[in-house]
């Protein structure tokens, strides 16, 4: 009996090293496994979504040492500075938000992060800009200039495509003048003739917003382009027009066979303490995997078709902001880096 329960007792201190054992050999596996975090925009927008789609690649083909989330935030710029502060890896954000933080514009004024700022790293999918007025005034506008201290809606202030307006009226010298309205009340502004034009827009070239697929039901619209001079000054000032055909969007004829809109590269930046060589294998990652993007959501069409170009249009928009070194080093291999262009840290 006392030999029964002496061998009961070493077999389960037996057991007991074993699971001990166990456990100290699972235990450092898990604490060398890093997290990447992606810091995106509300549950539901277009930014989480493609968080979303992005981080389920880079899950796959990482590999089991690092883990791969996403983190939703109420803002851009709650997103944004959660990565600033240290508490998260990818920030979501946009050319234009990029320039406000580094103007210290709200609602970055009087902000000092705890970590350091996002620098330009990877830019994921683009939103087109660009001028619509009732078809019925269309003879009054031939370019941006007719727009000149007109009163015109363009988007809810603050709002990013408000800013890219806002920067495309200063870059061609003219006078903007936003008048706010409800998304909704567009058509009726149209047709009491309280606005001259208002901006629409588009994501990747083919989706409209609900509130403009709404508009364009009530009211017939025309779009105006920028003049050649024009597209010449904003080309200058680093915002170049691309070319979107309306007929992918809307469900009517606005005048044009195409459109030139300004675009804004929406992006998810990182801070430049990140280690280079991890953000050149998650571009590689994603070049390599572009095909795979589209599968998880269209609008990572223009990535795809030019996924270095993207990049580098990015990077273009606010040429005086630091380029990451992974993505220095990923733009360099394939002969797209412009040696104006700042290297974070160097």
């Amino acid at each position: 009996m006392i030999f029964s329960k002496t061998r009961f007792l070493s077999t389960l201190v037996a057991i007991g090293a074993t699971f001990a054992l166990s456990l100290a050999a699972i235990q450092p596996a898990e604490a060398q496994r890093q997290t990447i975090r992606f810091a995106t925009s509300n549950v539901g927008s277009y930014g989480y979504a493609v968080g979303n789609v992005i981080s389920e690649i880079l899950q796959q083909n990482l590999g089991r040492g690092y883990a791969v989330v996403v983190q939703p935030y109420p803002s851009t710029s709650g997103a944004m500075r959660s990565v600033m502060d240290g508490d998260g890896e990818f920030g979501y954000t946009a050319d234009v938000g990029m320039r406000g933080l580094y103007d210290g514009e709200r609602p970055y004024d009087n902000y000092t992060p705890r970590r350091g700022m996002l620098v330009h790293t990877l830019y994921v999918y683009p939103m087109e800009t660009f001028m619509l007025v009732a078809d019925r005034r269309k003879g009054e506008f031939n370019s941006y200039k007719d727009f000149d201290g007109a009163p015109g809606y363009y988007t809810p202030a603050g709002f990013m495509n408000w800013l890219n307006m806002r920067r495309v009226f200063a870059a061609l010298g003219y006078e903007f003048n936003h008048v706010e309205i409800d998304n909704t009340t567009v058509a009726d502004a149209f047709e009491a003739n309280t606005i001259a034009g208002s901006a629409g827009y588009t994501t990747a070239g083919v989706s409209l917003p609900t509130y403009w697929r709404e508009a364009e039901l009530r009211a017939n619209l025309a779009a105006v382009n920028p003049s050649e001079e024009e597209m010449e000054k904003l080309r200058a000032a680093g915002l170049n027009p691309v070319p979107v055909d309306p007929s992918k969007a809307f469900s009517q004829e606005l005048g044009v066979d195409t459109i030139y809109a300004v675009p804004i590269y929406f992006a998810y930046n990182v801070r430049a303490d990140m280690d280079a060589d991890l953000i050149k294998n998650i571009l590689d990652i994603l070049y390599k995997n572009k095909d795979k993007l589209v599968e998880g959501d269209a609008g990572f069409g223009p990535l795809a078709a030019d996924f270095v170009g993207t990049q580098a249009a990015g990077v273009a928009a606010n040429p005086d902001i630091p380029v990451h070194p992974g993505l220095a080093a990923f733009l360099k291999e394939h002969g797209a880096w412009n040696d104006s262009w700042t290297i974070a840290g160097q």
